[in-house]
This record gives C-alpha cells, sequence and structure tokens, in this order.
C-alpha cells in the first residue's frame, strides 16, 4: 500500500505548503535542486525554472492555472548526463506522461530525477491566462482558483474557461509520479495530502517526518465525479472532431487557416527529432514546380504541403499523444489541433492497447514486433 502523508498548510495557502514541502526537499538534501514553474515577473506568465536556493521557491507556483509549455523536454534535458544531484520535477500529470514516453525514447532518464506530480484542474490558455490575472500579482490569484475544497466548480471567466485540452482530460492524477500531491476533495485551506507512488518516493517521504495519514475517501469520490465529467466532455469532443474530419474536404477545411509555422511541433514535448523531414531540401520546391502545379488544376494554395505536414505528424505522434493541448496552445491562428490529435490517438492507442506514459515496461507501439497482433489484417491465424 503508498505511503501517504499530511503537508499542513500554512495561513490557509495551499501554494505557500506546496512551497514549505519543496523547500523540506532542498534543506534536508534529498535532492540538489527543484524545476518548478516559477513566477520571475510580477504580472507574467509562470515559467519552468531549476531553483537550488530553498528561499528563491517563495515565487515557484506550480498549481497556478497556467500552462506556457509542456515542460517535459526541458525536464528530459537535465537528465541527460550526470550532474552528480538528483533534481525533483515537479510537472503536471500530461507533462509526466511525456518524460515517460521520452525516456523509452531514449530522450530522457530516470537516474537523476525525482518525479513529483499534483492533481490537475486544469490551465487557461496563453492568450486566456494574462487576461484571467489582470493587473494583479498571479500569486494571489492561484488559491481562489483550486478553491478551498480542491477546485473551482467554475473555471468560465466571462467570455473564456479552462483550455479545451483540460476539459476533455481524464487523467488528473499523477500516477506515473514518485511522489503525488493530492489537491482535488481536499480543505485546501488546511493541509493536502502527499503520496508515494514508486519505491524512491517512499524512500523520500520516510525521511520527511511528516504524519501519516489515509488518503481522504472524499478525495477519492471528488475525483471520481470530475473525471466522470471530463470524460463526458471529451467524449463529445471526439464525436464533434470525427464529424468534422471524416471527409478529405473537411480534413482541409479544419487545417484551412494552416501557415506551416510548425509551432505545433516545435510545442509538442514528443516530438523529438532533431531534424524534421518538413525542414530539409525535401520540401524546398522550385518555382517551376509551384507553377506546374498550379497550371494542374488552375490554381495552387499557399504555402503548400500543410495538410501533409499534420498526416505526417499524426502518424508519427498518434500513438504517443499525451493530450496536453500545446499544439493548440501555441497555434497562431487557432487551429483546435489537439482535438484532432486526441481524436485520432484515442483510436489508434486503443488499437495497440496502449496509454503514453502509463508505464515504463511498455514499449512504444511499432518499436517491437508481435507475432499474433493484428491478425485480422495480417492475414495470419
Amino acid at each position: 500500500m503508498a505511503t501517504t502523508a499530511k503537508v499542513d498548510v500554512p495561513g490557509s495557502d495551499p501554494v505557500q505548503g506546496v512551497q514549505e514541502f519543496l523547500k523540506l526537499l532542498l534543506r534536508q538534501g534529498e535532492i540538489g535542486g527543484v524545476f518548478v514553474q516559477t513566477h520571475l515577473n510580477p504580472h507574467g506568465m509562470p515559467m519552468p525554472t531549476l531553483i537550488t536556493d530553498p528561499e528563491r521557491l517563495d515565487r515557484a507556483d506550480p498549481l497556478a492555472p497556467a500552462f506556457p509549455m509542456n515542460a517535459a523536454r526541458m525536464a528530459a534535458r537535465l537528465t541527460h548526463g550526470r550532474s552528480g544531484d538528483r533534481v525533483a520535477a515537479v510537472l503536471r500529470p500530461c507533462e509526466i506522461r511525456a518524460f515517460v514516453e521520452l525516456v523509452k525514447l531514449n530522450q530522457g532518464s530516470m537516474d537523476e530525477i525525482l518525479l513529483i506530480g499534483f492533481d490537475c484542474l486544469g490551465a487557461y490558455s496563453n492568450r486566456n491566462y494574462p487576461r484571467y490575472i489582470g493587473g494583479e500579482d498571479p500569486m494571489s490569484l492561484t488559491s481562489g482558483f483550486l478553491g478551498k475544497t480542491g477546485g473551482s466548480t467554475d473555471t468560465a471567466q466571462g467570455d473564456y474557461d479552462i483550455a479545451e485540452a483540460c476539459q476533455s482530460c481524464e487523467n488528473l492524477e499523477p500516477l506515473g509520479a514518485d511522489i503525488g500531491i493530492g489537491l482535488v476533495g481536499m480543505d485546501l485551506g488546511d493541509h493536502f495530502v502527499v503520496t508515494a507512488h514508486t519505491p524512491q518516493g517512499e524512500a523520500v517521504l520516510s525521511r520527511l517526518g511528516l504524519a501519516d495519514v489515509e488518503d481522504p475517501s472524499a478525495r477519492r469520490a471528488a475525483m471520481d465525479a470530475l473525471v466522470e465529467k471530463r470524460t463526458a466532455y471529451r467524449d463529445a469532443m471526439f464525436e464533434r472532431t470525427h464529424e468534422a474530419t471524416s471527409t478529405l474536404a473537411g480534413l482541409s477545411e479544419f487545417f484551412a487557416r494552416c501557415v506551416n509555422c510548425y509551432n505545433c511541433r516545435a510545442a509538442c514535448p514528443v516530438c523529438y527529432c532533431k531534424e524534421c523531414v518538413f525542414l530539409t531540401d525535401v520540401f524546398d520546391h522550385k518555382p517551376w514546380q509551384y507553377l506546374g502545379w498550379a497550371r494542374h488544376k488552375g490554381m495552387l494554395k499557399m504555402p503548400t504541403d500543410t495538410l501533409f505536414f499534420h498526416l505526417t505528424r499524426l502518424a508519427h505522434m498518434s500513438t504517443s499523444c499525451v493530450g496536453c493541448g500545446q499544439c493548440s496552445n501555441a497555434c497562431p491562428n487557432d487551429i483546435p489541433v489537439m482535438e484532432l490529435f486526441r481524436t485520432v490517438g484515442a483510436r489508434t492507442q486503443a488499437g495497440f492497447d496502449y496509454v503514453p506514459g502509463r508505464s515504463f515496461d511498455e514499449p512504444p507501439p511499432l518499436s517491437v514486433f508481435k507475432a499474433d497482433e493484428f491478425p485480422e489484417v495480417a492475414g495470419a491465424d
């Protein structure tokens, strides 16, 4: 049974409670640094930051409803080679799952990292988070977003809500973390719980001297209700997206605003290729080619290859998509890229009985050969 401990919340501020927990890890020498979302400017977006001085954690705010980027690749960079110190990376569940995928793709390592996750209640888009904070200090607004019972039932603010990816995310728990911070269903004005999910997490928690408690039944009930709500939203999104993209004409219209900026590729945490074929001479077309294609149909939409780019990414990434939504977050023309990737990903992942980031022990689909896989396609008995 996993060890669960109680962390008291000073001044009825859960953000400060998380900060004090991270300071305890640093001061007791359990880790050499904390990689955590931090407000570096009074009114700006919190950004992933590596902190080694406990006193500099006073602006750390991993629970803020802001998600400027999926930090899995940044966390993976911290594990390339040996530093001699273990780093605690405080990540959202989708970031942890992306990190697990990167480790399985030999892009990261678990040797010197402690994964700390938390119950994720979602975040506003990069455009809407500044609207949410207005001119106030964002540190003062996070607790209000969380609510006294571990999550406000109304995240809508005027004409916007948390990102579509968050509203449709059913993976709210940090089950892949070494240590999980339990928020949902808790009275966050008093305390929250931390749970060890791995032997490494168990060893760390046992040395901190925190009081053991049972995982409250109220948390499980609240989590189940929230997952049910998010799953229903997700299924409706899948149906709507499938209907819109089930034909070539519909798919073309879906991506009609694409300008080949490749922001979605850059923002994707698991799209890790050092050289992308779309940035090579293969797609550096010559003038006579453009004219030839235009003459064939009488006209040619430019830039070209936009639909081909997204179909290629789908073929590469649908089994690894963790649904973080950063592709849509990064799109300058508000194309709902995430909706299509999650819709297609749900089918391909189900076909392989694979959930990206679920386990280090599950090899990525197509990386291993299984003689008994898809007999209806291969024609094997």
